[in-house]
């Protein structure tokens, strides 16, 4: 999120600063695995609506504040929380954030395995990688409206040659 941090430090427009605030708050959160701080990011009012294009999984496109407080609770409970996505474009206005970039994430064997993926060690760590485009609208109250994510490709294509080492891993995983 450094690019992120960037433009937020040298954006002027108020609402732009908001958005960018939230927008890295959500960011934060996630990869901390706090899921009230993730929840404080997403309106109250208007009924959230998330969008992963491409994925065949409908969990992965929650409806409804409590269909989406969901989907963080199992994200959380899941492990793969260690994840960076290495922000190389950003287009900020004032309802709509826009994030694209290199999604990395540290995802558990034993949760790998038990999706089905081919790996050696249930108790290592995997590197799932692929590009992402996340559209963040934002509400007038500038809180998150949702998220509509496209990806590169499947991040976990050949995850079971991408054991990580514990030095690979960010602190805490």
């Amino acid at each position: 999120w450094r690019r992120v941090e960037a433009r937020l430090a040298r954006e002027t427009e108020p609402k732009r600063r908001r958005n960018l605030t939230t927008v890295l708050a959500h960011m934060k959160a996630e990869a901390m695995g706090d899921l009230d701080g993730l929840m404080a990011t997403i309106t109250k009012r208007e009924t959230p609506h998330y969008h992963a294009y491409g994925a065949e999984d409908p969990m992965l496109s929650p409806r409804g504040r409590d269909a989406v407080r969901q989907f963080y609770t199992a994200f959380v409970a899941s492990g793969a929380v260690k994840l960076e996505l290495d922000v190389q474009r950003l287009v900020v206005d004032e309802d709509l954030v826009i994030t694209e970039g290199v999604m990395k994430i540290a995802y558990p064997g034993a949760l790998l395995k038990m999706l089905g993926h081919p790996i050696d060690d249930p108790d290592a760590f995997y590197l799932f990688e692929t590009r992402m485009c996340t559209l963040w609208p934002m509400t007038e109250d500038g809180l998150v409206r949702g998220e509509d994510t496209y990806s590169g490709g499947d991040g976990f294509e050949g995850i079971a040659g991408r054991k990580l080492r514990p030095e690979d891993l960010p602190s805490g995983a």
